[in-house]
């Protein structure tokens, strides 16, 4: 990568919805999202790499404080989608945007996102403002 260039904000990943996520409904079951969620900001924290054992290892926990779900169409039953997720905040809390779309048509099933705080590690209290380390890893300047 070109060192001026700036780290991704957004990526997305593949994913065929199981026969094991569905509902009684035959439908995938609400709850799943979450899990599909996380499989997208994964994939985009590993970009920037800053990953969870990374950030651990920063001396901070991110966790998430916040979950928004928009369900606008089903998923179903080996249905083939694509889950994007972009990092939309940073300074104070890490916000990221999700959605869903059937890989084949492009069209938009769901749509969310997630807000996670900084917490040190070391004394189990609340950051009111990211880490330099997350400034870093997406190519920002650190604030004064």
């Amino acid at each position: 990568m070109n060192k001026s260039a700036k780290p991704p904000r957004g990526t997305s990943v593949e994913w065929v919805i199981p026969f094991h996520d569905l509902d009684p409904m035959d439908i995938c079951w609400h709850g799943n999202y979450v899990r599909y969620f996380e499989y997208a900001r994964t994939a985009l924290l590993q970009a920037l790499d800053y990953d969870y054992p990374q950030m651990r290892d920063s001396g901070y926990a991110w966790p998430v404080i916040e979950l928004n779900i928009r369900y606008a169409k089903p998923l179903v039953y080996q249905q083939r989608i694509e889950i994007c997720a972009e990092i939309v905040e940073w300074e104070n809390r890490l916000k990221i945007r999700y959605e869903i779309r059937d890989a084949d048509t492009g069209t938009r099933l769901t749509k969310g996102y997630t807000v996670q705080v900084a917490v040190e590690i070391a004394t189990r209290e609340m950051c009111f403002m990211s880490p330099p380390v997350l400034f870093e890893k997406l190519g920002e300047p650190v604030p004064c």
